[in-house]
């Protein structure tokens, strides 16, 4: 039997769930909502919906297939003496390889690090010694009892980075003491720190235990949303990680990350309440955060490498009801500077 004009008919749910029709109709038009939410969150918003669906075939790299990373480095020259005017760095950088070779069997040393990294100034900082870098990044790490996770990403992290012509600066922001480390309020403090030493116009938030696998992953920012590059580790098999806000990606193949493994060591375990700090994210952000950060520089020192901040950041908040500080590991997320 036809429904009459002017009437809608529900599906039918499978026997022994009792409901009646307007119930019926009520629950599948929940269980709809619920899965556009779902799709809306993993997706991170309308427009990165759109760009996944509309954004046409991704390159295909092939991973067995990798190069050293300082693959080409020794082709970045310096200008002859009384060279003035720098064109600008090409659109595309020339140095790409592609897919590394990342591996943690040996750790390296510091002074092998420098040795192989000689256009590396005092405090981390490069500038392209042939053309003038579009762009200015900051490379913003948090940190605490992780010293050869560290000289991993010291010996990776340097040649990407100058192979895509960027001009860059490296900080490390160590916690001192012995207090939950608190990765976001590290990351605030290297955000204030790194701009009062260069009007940087990109901001990388990162992760000492992360190294990127394909240096086509140009740690640039998307001029419009914060960009989350590490979209797919190791860890998780190299599948897509959940988001909840309007972000820009690279593509899946590119956006490829080795995590070192290690255990979780103590005033740094896993906050099995973190999941309901990402959730009250979207009330707190305008009382807690930039604007109402405090802390004590204890150190503020230019390593070979890298520059050294060693903060006092206060204990953990212990007030009734405060969950402890701690956000999601294992995103890398890239912030324009405007405005910080």
């Amino acid at each position: 039997m036809l429904p009459t004009p002017g009437t809608m008919r529900c599906f039918s749910l499978p026997s022994g769930w009792g409901l009646p029709l307007d119930r019926q109709c009520t629950f599948g038009l929940l269980l709809a909502s619920q899965l556009l939410f779902l799709l809306y969150y993993t997706f991170g918003g309308i427009r990165s919906m759109a760009l996944q669906m509309w954004r046409g075939p991704q390159p295909a790299w092939d991973y067995s297939r990798t190069q050293d990373v300082y693959t080409n480095l020794s082709l970045i020259q310096l200008l002859l003496p009384g060279t003035h005017h720098l064109a600008y760095c090409p659109q595309k950088p020339p140095y790409l390889v592609g897919p590394l070779a990342i591996a943690f069997n040996r750790t390296p040393s510091l002074d092998e690090i420098r040795d192989r990294n000689r256009l590396v100034t005092p405090g981390g900082f490069y500038t392209p010694p042939n053309c003038q870098a579009r762009h200015r990044t900051a490379v913003i790490v948090p940190h605490r009892h992780r010293e050869p996770h560290l000289r991993h990403f010291l010996y990776y992290i340097h040649p990407f980075l100058q192979r895509q012509q960027l001009q860059y600066g490296l900080y490390i922001i160590h916690q001192a003491g012995n207090e939950t480390f608190n990765r976001a309020k590290l990351l605030n403090v290297g955000v204030k720190e790194a701009m009062k030493d260069e009007d940087w116009d990109c901001l990388y938030l990162h992760d000492v235990d992360l190294i990127p696998e394909n240096d086509h992953n140009i740690y640039t920012c998307d001029p419009s949303h914060p960009k989350h590059v590490s979209i797919a580790m190791n860890k998780f098999g190299y599948q897509l990680q959940l988001a909840g806000m309007t972000i820009s990606r690279p593509p899946l193949s590119v956006g490829r990350y080795k995590m070192i493994k290690h255990n979780s060591d103590r005033g740094n375990e896993q906050n099995p309440r973190r999941f309901d700090l990402l959730l009250r994210t979207r009330r707190s952000w305008t009382q807690d955060g930039m604007n109402s950060l405090v802390y004590t520089t204890l150190a503020h020192q230019r390593h070979p490498l890298f520059t050294n901040v060693t903060v006092d950041i206060g204990p953990a908040p212990r007030r009734p009801g405060t969950l402890r500080p701690q956000t999601h590991k294992g995103s890398l997320v890239s912030l324009r500077a405007a405005g910080v």
